[in-house]
């Protein structure tokens, strides 16, 4: 179903044609007609953090693996190793291993010519060779940019030309003779010692089957194939005796589209893509719809230089609805998004999640009606998937993000599912460690139980938007007459440390350990207090403790993430402009 969709994709998004695909290429060698060396030319684009290589289209990337990789170089592109001769690393083995690359490089160059005859770009770079020009790059001073970039991919450009040498009328007719399709556009018609011929599973037609399919960059630090089994160390992948990609059979040209369509999704910045935590995630559409559009401005960071771009985004897919703009043209067109993240050598699916367009903006707003909770004017009214992970994270850092959590969040929220419930134990656990019950965390929560509560038997109310004085969970009540005795602290000591600081742990898992000393703490801090604000306390805090018998021992998870939102609505209650003693909204 998966690698269906992306030859659909294929289909619709006009991506590169058969034998072509797009790459990041960082430099240009330019040279003469003559085959001299005139500059290295930088083709990165600045970035918000970095320069950004451009996506160039390129003839497809040769599939290498294995101890002979060096043998296949690509055409008239490639890594400073197979292009200059340059190795990765400063030893015997590593210079020995680029000039190897480098000659087969260059022998390659030789064989089209001898294919396709006389032309200027040709000639030009085997003038370039022959002359040993190639050993001038290295001295320009714009190299120390490129070998700082680990495999940095060149190609070549004659100087009185704007196009790459490789987008010559020559080398494109060679390439598309090399990829020329059967009328039926079905099979790739390409001389190969592995051509094996059977019943591709996607396309149903009778081809040449792909042994090793192409490498998906863009999730792994270095590209990986989607689809692999490695027979010779694990032979009981083997079924009748059939090895590699010839246990799955899948036509050259629907390996081609799959590929082309998934690296095309996981290019770095593109529309389509966005990541959270190890999980790349990417979406596309039956055919182009809104949500297409839309969707990673749902979820991701908002640009700094535009922050209002996720509010603008959200508020579009509430009003849908009413707009229209969920018609049944557009909200039945079906939606796929694919979660992937490393896996050692190979690429893993996190989730796989399909829907009409209508289904899946629901279930979206659904997850932000659920986030909502009362929070600070200045705060953003929506948070991004990445803002919610790191609240869960140790030092608020992505890279602590706990492994698995980003997939398992972003299926469950397009799936319509209740969170995991790791994430409700990270978030607690995030609170108690560092004592802080801020709006990310409360939100979660909130949305974490109340779909816990919607999906499962339970006598729970689900918990209001801001302070609600009928929850009468023991769990909520209790968090916010913590808040309320920290309160009276504060007004009345004005400490350094709260109570917050040092009983936050105990109070919201064991309260009985606690409040009774706490209770007694109080009465001492309202002496202290005016009469007005000591009477508004007392009454608070009769109205808060009417319904509590007893101190709970122990609080469940669930009921420690109620505490956390008791005391978080309360504490929003008590900083609001006019300071009620009481503010009920319903669920």
């Amino acid at each position: 179903m998966i690698l269906q969709a992306l030859c659909d994709y294929y289909e619709r998004a006009g991506l590169a044609p058969l034998g072509w695909e797009f790459k990041e290429i960082p430099f240009l060698i330019v040279i003469d007609r003559n085959g001299k060396f005139i500059s290295l030319e930088d083709m990165r684009e600045s970035g918000a953090k970095k320069a950004r290589a451009k996506s160039i289209l390129v003839p497809k990337a040769e599939i290498r693996s294995g101890k002979n990789a060096w043998e296949r170089p690509n055409l008239l592109w490639d890594h400073y190793g197979f292009v200059l001769a340059t190795p990765k690393e400063e030893t015997d083995d590593a210079q020995t291993m680029a000039l190897k690359q480098n000659g087969v490089f260059i022998n390659r160059i030789r064989q089209i010519y001898s294919d396709i005859g006389e032309s200027p770009e040709l000639t030009a770079l085997l003038n370039f060779y022959d002359s040993q020009q190639a050993k001038e790059v290295i001295k320009h001073p714009v190299w120390n940019d490129c070998v700082k970039i680990k495999g940095c991919n060149l190609t070549f450009r004659l100087a009185d030309s704007p196009n790459l040498m490789l987008h010559g009328a020559e080398i494109q007719n060679y390439v598309s003779s090399k990829a020329d399709c059967a009328s039926n556009g079905n099979a790739e018609i390409e001389s190969s010692t592995n051509g094996r011929q059977g019943v591709c599973l996607i396309t149903g037609c009778f081809s040449e089957i792909e042994r090793l399919h192409p490498s998906i960059a863009g999730v792994n630090e270095k590209p990986a194939p989607f689809a692999a089994v490695n027979n010779l160390e694990n032979p009981a992948f083997s079924s009748f005796g059939k090895k590699q990609g010839f246990n799955f059979p899948i036509s050259k040209v629907a390996a081609f589209r799959y590929a082309t369509s998934l690296n095309h999704l996981l290019i770095r910045d593109h529309h389509q893509r966005i990541q959270v935590g190890d999980a790349s995630t990417v979406f596309w559409s039956e055919k182009h719809t809104d949500l297409e559009d839309s969707f990673a401005d749902l979820f991701d960071e908002p640009p700094k230089d535009d922050p209002a771009k996720q509010t603008r985004a959200i508020e579009a897919l509430f009003k849908a609805p009413q707009s229209g703009a969920l018609s049944d043209e557009g909200g039945n067109t079906r939606f796929y998004v694919l979660g992937l993240a490393p896996n050692a050598a190979r690429i893993s699916v996190r989730f796989w999640q399909v829907g009409t367009v209508a289904e899946m903006s629901a279930r979206i707003r659904q997850h932000f009606e659920d986030l909502e909770i009362v929070h600070a004017s200045y705060e953003k009214p929506y948070l991004s998937l990445f803002r919610l992970l790191v609240a869960t994270a140790i030092q608020g850092k992505s890279e602590n993000i706990p492994p698995n959590l980003a997939g398992e969040f972003m299926r469950a929220i397009l799936a319509g599912l209740p969170y995991p419930q790791t994430l409700l134990q990270a978030a607690v656990r995030r609170i108690r460690a560092e004592r802080e019950v801020n709006y990310p965390r409360a939100a979660l929560i909130k949305a974490c139980l109340n779909r816990q509560a919607r999906y499962s038997p339970s006598q729970e109310k689900e918990i209001a938007v801001s302070l609600d004085d009928s929850n009468t969970n023991p769990g909520y009540r209790i968090g916010r007459l913590f808040a309320a005795l920290e309160k009276i602290q504060e007004e009345a000591v004005n400490p350094g440390a709260t109570i917050r600081d040092r009983f936050y742990g105990a109070a919201s898992s064991t309260p009985v350990t606690v409040f009774s000393n706490l209770m007694k703490l109080k009465n001492h801090h309202l002496a202290k207090l005016e009469e007005g604000r000591k009477r508004y306390f007392e009454k608070l805090i009769g109205q808060i403790m009417s319904d509590i018998n007893d101190f709970p021992a122990h609080l469940s998870l669930a009921d420690q993430g109620r505490f956390a939102i008791g005391y978080y609505h309360q504490r929003q209650a008590f900083f609001t402009k006019s300071e009620p003693t009481s503010t009920t909204q319903g669920a």
